[in-house]
């Protein structure tokens, strides 16, 4: 048994504020002398991205949809064993989920890892009615622990004040933190949420800023006590396999500022299976390295469409490779690399070239949400027949496909490409709009590991 202390920053909605408190958080608490780590609920790119810059080391998802129940705990502990304390915050309300019963909502999570709940509340516009809202949230489950709130976008003393009042006079939880509004405290966003810590040269000092006000807001002693307050957790830390033997693959890896949206856990699933990554910028490499197979993640490709398009030397020589064979793997973002042109805001750039279609962005969602899919016989990975559960979130569509495009994913939920097919199947490359996570649910790492041996031997 081992502590494990641990608390979620929660809140009643979405937009509260609390990926920017989490951050701030995670900063502070590195600053005063612990080792963090931190968590993110559900399917997120972004919002890890800011809570591991924060924290100085990555930030895991937790997600009902591509997790088995029964291994989220191991997983965690698996993550957090070496740390002080750990930081999990959650997405949306803190019961919103996808099911209407909640078994996949964020207090289900809070439940199911005994974590206390730091509530955030956005207090614009709000005085003596945060009472009855702190205690129907009380109410409503009492199985889940609501320890503390953080008071966010404060206007002034005053309304400090009158808030202060409302909760001591009519509930029982302490305020750990008040924070007033400050334009300092802004990531900014876009069509796809929160900018990336990639894309902003001043990311550190942002980090740093956040880190200060936050630390001076709420009382990170009293964070600290609740996070102490948790019970053991029985879970035993899974034993890390060693790395097979044999030859080392080397799989390249696009990440840069366009493309930054992988799973920590899934870039280690390759390092344990004995692959050697290969990270390659899209916008200034010139060359693509040797490399057995090639991983290319979602992200922002619109937004870098110019110095992706003027790499003229890297995308032939990506579209040669590929021509003659090299394994490939492309979500979302990486689909987009691949076609004939990407089109945007009337704008038109060259792109890859290798599958016979345009990338076509519009003003709103072409697909959002969990996403379920069934692989086909012509899968190159397989198994045929795998139900598999993934995500999407894409503003693009592919237009001008041929008739003879061939699909290996049958979509069962979600948009995919068309709307009842993902997973556009060219040579030895796959590349849909649907994200796969590795998990003990489908270990896609190791299937497309296998498929690059198999391409290497043929």
């Amino acid at each position: 048994m081992k502590p494990y202390p641990r608390f979620m920053i929660a809140a009643a909605h979405k937009s509260s504020g609390k990926t920017v408190i989490s951050t701030g958080l995670a900063a502070a608490l590195r600053k005063a002398g612990n080792k963090v780590s931190t968590f993110k609920k559900g399917p997120d790119y972004i919002d890890p991205m800011w809570l591991g810059a924060a924290s100085g080391a990555a930030c895991y998802n937790l997600d009902f949809n591509a997790m088995q129940r029964d291994t989220i705990a191991g997983f965690f502990c698996s993550k957090a064993h070496e740390s002080d304390l750990s930081l999990i915050e959650a997405n949306k309300g803190l019961f919103d989920g996808v099911q209407t019963d909640g078994s996949d909502s964020n207090a289900e999570l809070a439940k199911l890892l005994d974590l206390p709940v730091i509530l955030v509340i956005d207090t614009v516009g709000m005085s003596r009615g945060i009472a009855p809202l702190l205690l129907g949230y009380q109410g409503f489950d009492p199985r889940v622990t609501i320890a503390g709130v953080i008071l966010n976008k404060v206007g002034g003393v005053r309304h400090e004040g009158k808030l202060r009042q409302a909760v001591e006079n009519y509930t029982d939880l302490p305020i750990v933190g008040s924070v007033w509004r400050n334009e300092r405290l802004g990531i900014g966003e876009r069509h796809l949420g929160l900018t990336t810590p990639a894309e902003l040269a001043r990311m550190d000092d942002m980090i740093d800023q956040f880190a200060t006000i936050v630390g001076e807001s709420v009382d990170l002693g009293a964070v600290c006590d609740i996070a102490r307050m948790t019970p053991d957790m029985k879970v035993p830390v899974p034993e890390v396999s060693p790395k097979p033997d044999g030859p080392v693959l080397r799989i390249g890896v696009i990440r840069d500022a366009a493309f930054g949206f992988y799973y920590p856990d899934d870039l280690e699933a390759f390092r344990t299976a004995g692959a050697e990554l290969v990270f390659i910028d899209a916008m200034n490499d010139r060359h693509l390295p040797k490399i057995d197979g090639l991983f290319i993640g979602g992200g922002f490709p619109e937004v870098r469409m110019r110095e992706l398009s003027a790499n003229t030397a890297l995308r032939g020589e990506i579209r040669k490779a590929l021509e003659v064979g090299l394994p490939c793997y492309a979500e979302c973002g990486g689909l987009m690399y691949l076609c004939e042109n990407l089109i945007w805001e009337g704008r038109t750039a060259p792109m890859v070239g290798l599958i016979r279609g345009d990338a076509v962005m519009h003003e709103r969602p072409q697909g959002r949400g969990y996403a379920r899919f069934a692989l086909r016989d012509n899968h190159p990975w397989g198994p045929p027949g795998t139900q598999v559960q993934a995500h999407e979130f894409h503003y693009a569509s592919i237009d001008g496909l041929p008739a003879d495009t061939e699909f290996t994913c049958d979509i069962q939920r979600g948009s995919g490409v068309d709307g009842q097919q993902d997973g556009v199947h060219v040579g030895n490359t796959l590349a849909g709009f649907c994200h796969l996570r590795n998990t003990g649910c489908y270990p896609w790492v190791t299937h497309f590991l296998d498929f690059v041996v198999r391409c290497k031997r043929a």
